[in-house]
């Protein structure tokens, strides 16, 4: 079955979600992109005609191109202000919506997302896409095999000093918000924990080309006694970290570091007698499903395949409000100096 696809927001950020379709043979079988809209109608037009989108709608109103299209699925890659009217209206309109993120610009938003999903029968999920690469596949299957024990921490590092001019350098919040989430979200997937509290120090360190928050500090208690610490800046010069942020996970038997970016090293504890007992390394397996480290066009298929069969998907509203809950959590705690319950 081919879906026929509006693409609601063609900013910079639209290109990303087109490239993953055209240049997966499965996506660009199953899809076919009917209507664009923007606010700016030129910009809709400049993407069609980028992309070698020809005889499709465009238009301003998305229930307006909507209703000319009778499409199945919207993308939606607005700002987050405008993601709870984009998605209510195309989950009424009877479409399956995937969303950019974050999923919602406050937890209440995002609720009312997840039961407008569920009211409409249809699935809404969020674009979570750096937990869809080798990296993060390949440490979730290992911490499964048990291979270190039972999980007690989780510990990211996450430090570089990115000059992107617009509009990151004006946001609040601007790590927690525009950055942090993935890496949240992937210590969650990891872990296969739930985030029940968070305490949190966010700085705009001297030197910042930012307006605020680009550096912060966190400590979430997740279920069964796990630790998960974050450590970030986005103001960060000279020796930096991936973008996947540096990796260390503690187990009752070993650990597992991971640098973001090639570099896997686990090892579990040696014979020796004495104070410490050395250690023996440990073979890291590869992710058991390649076609799952695709990034965004891997979560795009994930997303069909659940409407196809009507399972949940991995990144599905329902899930993804415990990672937003992370970032707004911290938040909050950065705001008032204490503690935050996120297990509400």
């Amino acid at each position: 079955m081919t879906y026929k696809v509006v693409l609601c927001g063609c900013g910079a950020m639209a290109k990303g979600w087109l490239r993953a379709v055209q240049s997966t043979p499965d996506l660009k079988a199953a899809l076919t992109v009917v209507g664009l809209v923007d606010l700016n109608e030129s910009v809709a037009q400049s993407l069609a005609a980028e992309f070698g989108l020809a005889d499709i709608v465009i238009g301003t109103d998305l229930n307006a191109v909507l209703e000319e299209t009778k499409a199945d699925i919207v993308f939606d890659v607005v700002i987050p202000a405008a993601r709870h009217s984009v998605v209510t209206s195309a989950l009424s309109r009877g479409c399956h919506v995937l969303s950019e993120k974050p999923m919602a610009s406050s937890m209440e938003e995002a609720a009312d997302l997840v039961r407008a999903a569920n009211a409409a029968g249809r699935i809404h999920s969020v674009v979570q896409n750096r937990r869809f690469i080798a990296g993060v596949r390949r440490m979730r299957r290992f911490v499964e095999s048990g291979a270190i024990g039972d999980i007690t921490a989780i510990h990211c590092d996450f430090f570089i000093g990115p000059h992107f001019g617009g509009f990151r350098e004006k946001m609040d919040n601007v790590l927690l918000l525009d950055m942090a989430i993935h890496t949240f979200d992937a210590a969650r997937y990891v872990s296969d924990k739930q985030p029940l509290s968070v305490y949190c120090l966010e700085t705009n360190p001297p030197g910042s080309w930012y307006a605020h928050g680009a550096a912060a500090n966190a400590v979430f208690r997740f279920s069964d006694d796990v630790v998960f610490t974050y450590r970030g800046s986005w103001c960060a010069e000279g020796e930096r970290t991936s973008w996947e942020s540096a990796w260390r996970i503690v187990g009752t038997r070993g650990m597992l570091t991971w640098d973001g970016d090639e570099t896997f090293k686990a090892a579990v504890a040696g014979p020796e007698e004495g104070l410490l007992r050395g250690f023996e390394p440990v073979e890291i397996p590869q992710p058991l499903r390649a076609e799952e480290t695709h990034g965004h066009a891997s979560v795009i298929a994930d997303f069909l395949a659940a409407i196809r069969t009507g399972q949940r998907p991995e990144t599905t509203g329902e899930d993804n409000i415990r990672s937003l809950a992370m970032v707004f959590g911290a938040i909050e705690s950065a705001r008032n100096g204490r503690v935050v319950d996120l297990a509400a």
